[in-house]
């Protein structure tokens, strides 16, 4: 069941991180990008020692965030 909320929560921060960068992009691709953005925020706030992501808390949503915005910025760079 665990995995469901994450895939539910990859939607979500990948459906903001598109809004607030300005992109239209899929279901499947809001996933993956919301996804692989959690992990990335996760990793570089473990590393700041800031915090780290735990589903649908306020701290973790930020961070997921942060993480897919910093994702697409960095895909739009390739």
């Amino acid at each position: 069941m665990s995995w469901l909320v994450w895939i539910i929560f990859g939607l979500l921060v990948g459906y903001i991180a598109n809004r607030i960068m300005g992109r239209r992009r899929g279901l499947l691709r809001n996933m993956i990008i919301g996804l692989l953005g959690a992990v990335l925020g996760g990793w570089l706030a473990s590393l700041a020692g800031i915090g780290s992501v735990t589903a649908f808390t306020i701290e973790g949503f930020l961070i997921a965030i942060g993480g897919a915005v910093l994702l697409i910025w960095l895909l739009r760079r390739l």
